[in-house]
Order: structure tokens, then sequence, then C-alpha cells
């Protein structure tokens, strides 16, 4: 990962040439075709995913969640200002974000504990230690970065960011919303978000996205400024399908709750990165940009239980007579991503976590 692009890219055609079918040269590119061709040899490298165990791709120095769904930010901001103030003032300019805790991101299936937090019931006083009630999940994606980082003091030009991004995973930021409403004033969230943040193990190079790039939703009114506009003005987000499903206690599969896409992002992952380091910041190896929240306009891609709920207002039916507005203990989250080619997909993988209960307070 932070050997740069030449050697990322080196890595990926070598793995390709040795799972093609022998012969079978795409594109002139060489072919091995030992992993393909030889049964002997697949078996004694190839392992069954059940039998292994996943682990994190890369150590985290550093993990920021950026803000950067409009319509996310519209519902969210609706909820809880009213429609006439649903965007704050800087929401079109930059994309918002915070500083996440690195230190709770976890691999795929680790189980999620229920929170304990601070809640205030009244909103303005009063509060009580006790386990998160509203306890959400987040659909989102984030990107490691890779390479040798820029210097302290040096940004990184959006025309540049590309190169500072080694690829993609499926991210489930976990959110106590009760937590949060208590807290989140006037600096963020903080102990609402930082007790698990759950990713896929699997992160696809961006240059496997490349063929399904589209464009990002245009940034008209307000325009960006400079820094934030790539030459030509062309900004693109790769078209990934993107669900969410719960599976409660008892039930036997997950249930489809949430279908939206990665081109929902009005703020490009090259403007997050070049608006991380406008001031300075140094990016290294192995830190995690997340997306934030990737909801779309429809309430099917509506990609949180705040939302799909609309604050607890309505239920979310999971089918057989089971609905939720919050996670309950038990429930299983599964994140899923892909793009869908001529043919074939690139997949993602899944991104997976269990409720289990609080500690005793």
């Amino acid at each position: 990962m932070a050997l740069g692009r030449p050697a990322w890219a080196a890595t990926r055609a070598a793995l390709q040439a040795l799972l093609r079918r022998g012969g079978d040269a795409a594109g002139g590119r060489p072919v091995n075709g030992a992993l393909h061709d030889d049964a002997a040899l697949r078996g004694a490298v190839l392992h069954r995913r059940a039998a292994v165990r996943m682990h994190l791709p890369a150590a985290i120095g550093d993990y920021t969640d950026f803000y950067s769904s409009r319509a996310h930010a519209t519902n969210v901001g609706t909820m809880f200002r009213g429609a006439d103030a649903a965007l704050m003032p800087n929401w079109l300019h930059l994309p918002v974000g915070y500083h996440g805790r690195a230190s709770s991101v976890v691999v795929s299936g680790t189980p999620v504990r229920r929170p304990v937090g601070q809640v205030s019931a009244s909103g303005t006083g009063d509060p009580v230690l006790k386990a998160a009630a509203l306890l959400d999940f987040e659909l989102e994606a984030a990107v490691f970065i890779g390479g040798p980082g820029n210097a302290l003091g040096e940004p990184v030009s959006i025309d540049e960011a590309r190169g500072a991004i080694f690829g993609v995973v499926l991210m489930n930021d976990w959110s106590a919303r009760d937590v949060q409403k208590w807290e989140y004033v006037p600096l963020g969230p903080f102990t609402a978000k930082s007790f698990a943040t759950t990713i896929s193990p699997w992160v696809v190079p961006l240059e496997a996205l490349d063929p399904f790039a589209v464009a990002a939703p245009p940034q008209v009114d307000p325009a960006p400024l400079p820094y934030l506009t790539p030459k030509g003005g062309t900004r693109t987000v790769p078209d990934v399908a993107l669900t969410v499903g719960i599976k409660g206690a008892g039930m036997a599969a997950p249930s489809t709750v949430c279908e939206s896409n990665l081109r929902h992002l009005y703020w490009t992952f090259e403007q997050q990165v070049a608006h991380h380091t406008v001031t300075g910041c140094n990016l290294r190896a192995g830190d995690l940009l997340a997306t934030g929240t990737i909801s779309g306009e429809g309430e099917r891609e509506r990609g949180s239980l705040l939302e799909l709920s609309w604050k607890g207002t309505r239920t979310v039916e999971l089918g057989g007579g089971v609905s939720r507005k919050f996670l309950q203990d038990g429930d299983e989250v599964v994140l899923g991503g892909w793009c869908q080619g001529d043919g074939y997909r690139v997949g993602f993988g899944e991104c997976r976590g269990t409720v289990t209960p609080a500690r005793a307070v």
C-alpha cells in the first residue's frame, strides 16, 4: 500500500495473469495461467472462505469521516432543522468531515457491543448513563490512502489526489442516535460513533473501478473554489450498487432495507483528499477516509435507520411480521456492494456485524 501506483499496478497484473486461463491473453496482457490450469497448485494455495479468519487490510493510522451525500445531509437537516434550513451554509462549498477513532475500526464479522453513554430524554439537561436505545447503521464506503504520502504543510492538489488513493472498502459507521443527539453540539459526534466502525476485509483497487466511472452530481450553484475543481471540470464517481440487510434473531436470512449507490456522492474521493490536505495536513499510507452515509433521493435509498424510520416515526418492515425503528440486540447488519459489468461483476464482498447486549451499568 505504501509503495505507490507502479507497484499496485504490477501486483494486480501479476495476480490477473495467474488467475486467467492459459492462452487467454485479454488485451495483449501476459498470462501465466498456473492457478487456473493446475488443480494441485490451486489446492495448495487457495483456501475456502469459511476456513479462514479475515483481518483488517492495513494498520489504520488515522480515520476521517465525511458527510458527502447531499440526499443524506438534506434528510437529516430536514428532520432536525426543517426543510428551509436543511443544509448548513458551508455544505455546498466544502466536503464537511470530522476525525473519527481509528482504534475501534474492526473487520467484518466482529461483534459490536451496544454502547453505554450519556443520554438526555429532554435534550436540555438531566442526563443519565444508560445503554443506547437508538442504535443505527450507516451505509458508507471508504478509501485507503496509499503511496509515500504528502509532506506536512504541503497540500495534495485535486489533480494529484487520485494517485494518493489505494482502493475502496465498504463501511458501517455504527451510531448511537440518542447519545449523539445530546453530545454533538457544538463540536460534532464523539462517543456516539467511537465505539465501533466495521469495514469489509477486501480492498477494491481504484483501477478496477475505472470502467464503472460515471459523472458525479453537478456542482453549479455554487461552483466550488478552484482547489476543489479538477482541470477540465470533469468529476466522476464509481457506479457501485450498495445494499443493506438486517437479519433479526430467528430470521433465516437478512431482509434488504436499503438499495443505494456510490454515484449519489456529491463530493468525490478526490475532492475529499484535496480538502483534507488544503491546510497542509499530511496523509499517510493506511489512513482511512470515509464518505459518510450514502443516500439517494428515493425512500428505499436511505442509508440509515434514522432516515428509513424518519427519526423513529415510521417502522421499517423486515417481513414475517418483524419490523424495526432502530437496531435490537441480536440483529446482524450486512452491507454489500458491486459494480455490474457486461456479464460480470466486480464485488466488494460483505461488511457484517452483529449487535450484542450492552454491559451492565
